[in-house]
């Protein structure tokens, strides 16, 4: 079922999807990179102002690449050079570059339909689903996706990829590996999304200094071999056959389909879940959140995918005839270089990556929980919910995950299709925010200008719409 949903409709539709954004905005991924890479990387030389009511931008995009670079950026771009060919990579890049806008529209919108709550900011799919598409029943679906999802893919496998890389390389017994993984869950759940956003904040460009850093070096040592790893990217993409010689049996059909899935599966644009972290932000305008979604798509795709995929390919490692692949593949293009120490970076950034992975997504299945059941029922279900979650933690390191990746698929499925969905019929609004916000911020733009500014009450669109759905809450309060 899972396999019947997603090749090729679903994939097909995120790739319509990131198509009517990318056109509709003008291509703004491409011809706006100063403005977005200086809305994300640039406001990092500055002071961060504290937050009182939610996290902050960087926090917010800390906390969803935590979830978002996980096992399938190590062992999943591998597997789709396996599977697919280094045409893969190539269809990877096309289905990231269309992502970049997806992400943006989610993360805008996320922002724009997000709630104050006694525990402070919370946002998402479930809310823009409720409260732009007016569609409950659409956001209800989701969150009781969302909910499996986080115990099989976002734990029980990524519990699973800690213990047996750690036994792989360090021949620690499974079981106390999975105890400590445990442990360190809980201590950052315990702490709410506050605390799960700042140990991401810490976690995250330590794990993206070591691992593109190693894989930098790989690339450094194999550098003559760069020019030829991407004209065999470019020829596969359209003709595998011919530039392998016809002896590998892969085809375009199978390039496109792991390298859009596997575009997709690393950076969620447009499944929603971390469009969740980033409804958390408090940020003056969702637009400006939309450039950390252009950013979160870059780096994990374009950037690490990218390394990992070129680092297989120019090492020797890859072999169309051999069985080696997934991690031990990455594995072996690293040592080729590296020696052990590339190994045991490979080994580290497995455990990092799947850590922090386990962390993100407990906030989600959390503010799923939250919206489901309000804030009666929400102590006692989140209690209950973080046991279970911790408990799959436990068995995820003592047993084989492999054969949940059916569910998880079909998880992921169901919860992609209403947010593409909401994305699609809300498209005209982020577009609308998107075009307001960059013609005020970019001198240079050649968009209509808009004299106001973007905090008027009364010409910004944003507010405009907020305070519409705001006024629908108090007269629902009051019936």
């Amino acid at each position: 079922m899972a396999d019947a949903l997603w090749y090729p409709w679903l994939l097909g539709l995120f790739l319509v999807v990131g198509l009517i954004y990318s056109f509709g905005s003008g291509f703004f991924q491409l011809f706006e990179i100063p403005l977005w890479w200086h809305t994300t990387v640039g406001s990092l030389l500055h002071r961060q102002r504290n937050q009182e009511k939610g996290l902050s931008p960087f926090q917010a995009l800390a906390t969803a690449l935590a979830s978002t670079m996980g096992t399938g950026s190590i062992a999943g771009v591998a597997a789709a050079l396996t599977l697919g060919g280094p045409g893969a990579v190539f269809w990877m890049w096309v289905s990231a570059f269309l992502g970049m806008m997806t992400g943006c529209g989610e993360k805008l919108l996320a922002v724009k339909y997000q709630r104050l709550t006694p525990e402070g900011l919370r946002g998402g799919p479930m809310y823009y689903l409720r409260d732009g598409l007016h569609a409950p029943l659409l956001a209800a679906c989701f969150c009781l996706a969302c909910l499996p999802a986080t115990l099989a893919g976002g734990n029980l496998v990524q519990s699973s990829s800690i213990s047996s890389s750690l036994e792989a390389a360090f021949g620690l017994p499974r079981l106390p590996v999975g105890i400590v993984t445990a442990l360190l869950a809980g201590l950052a759940m315990a702490g709410g999304l506050g605390r799960v956003a700042a140990v991401s904040s810490a976690l995250v460009p330590i794990m993206a200094v070591l691992y593109l850093g190693s894989g930098g070096l790989v690339l450094l040592v194999h550098r003559e071999k760069l020019p030829g790893a991407l004209a065999l990217i470019c020829s596969c993409a359209l003709s595998p056959s011919a530039a392998l010689g016809g002896g590998a049996g892969w085809t375009v059909a199978a390039a496109v389909r792991y390298g859009v899935a596997r575009g997709v599966f690393t950076n969620e644009a447009g499944l929603g879940t971390s469009a969740i972290a980033h409804g958390a932000a408090q940020t003056d305008c969702p637009a400006r959140q939309g450039m950390w979604g252009i950013f979160e798509v870059f780096v994990s795709t374009p950037l690490v995918c990218t390394v990992t995929a070129l680092a297989i390919l120019v090492s020797g490692a890859w072999d169309p005839s051999a069985s080696l692949t997934g991690a031990p593949l990455t594995t072996a293009a690293f040592g080729s270089a590296l020696g052990p120490a590339g190994e045991g970076v490979v080994a580290l950034s497995l455990l990092l990556f799947a850590f922090s992975s386990i962390l993100g997504w407990s906030c989600y299945g959390e503010q799923c929980l939250s919206f489901l059941l309000g804030e009666n029922l929400l102590p006692t279900a989140r209690r209950l919910y973080r046991t279970l979650f911790l408990a799959c933690v436990l068995a995820g390191a003592v047993w084989d995950a492999a054969g949940l990746w059916q569910l998880v698929d079909l998880c992921n499925a169901l919860m992609a299709l209403p947010n593409l969905t909401a994305l699609l019929f809300l498209a005209p609004q982020a577009l609308r925010d998107l075009a307001l916000w960059s013609s005020r911020e970019n001198p240079l733009s050649k968009r209509k200008k808009w004299k106001k500014p973007i905090d008027s009450r009364s010409k910004c669109a944003y507010h405009k719409d907020r305070k519409r759905a705001l006024a629908q809450d108090r007269r629902s309060d009051t019936l």
